[in-house]
């Protein structure tokens, strides 16, 4: 019985101790997308925003506004207004691949993965993507 209590006890603690080290691990970097491009994620202002650093040569061909249609993509703000929230983190997301804006979730997986995902409908539907460093 007191191997058991103690047993329990060491997988809670171990399991306590990988959260915060996710925690810990922050959003803070260079994250790369299951397309392959590179993002940077860092703060700005009191929240966080990312933006298209690298790993793709495309244009922002989905935009609503048709002036930023032949615009590369490196360079775009894809996160803003990122601030903790629970667990995880919330704000809004840019996605490229339908040219709209969703409120957005980030949550810290490991120091080398994050889960993001865009919400409509107050939550109802919601797509993802898991960034790896």
């Amino acid at each position: 019985m007191k191997q058991s209590i103690k047993l329990t006890a060491g997988i809670m603690i171990a399991g306590l101790m990988s959260m915060g080290v996710a925690q810990a691990a922050g959003i803070n970097g260079v994250w790369k997308t299951e397309k392959g491009w590179k993002v940077k994620i860092y703060k700005c202002g009191s929240s966080h925003c990312g933006k298209v650093v690298g790993g793709t040569s495309a244009k922002d061909v989905h935009n609503p506004n048709k002036a930023l249609k032949s615009r590369k993509m490196v360079g775009v703000r894809m996160i803003w207004g990122m601030k903790k929230s629970g667990s995880g983190y919330a704000g809004k997301l840019y996605n490229p691949n339908d040219g709209k804006t969703y409120t957005g979730k980030i949550a810290v997986k490991s120091a080398s993965s994050i889960k993001l995902s865009g919400c409509v409908f107050g939550g109802l539907i919601c797509k993802g993507q898991t960034w790896r460093k």
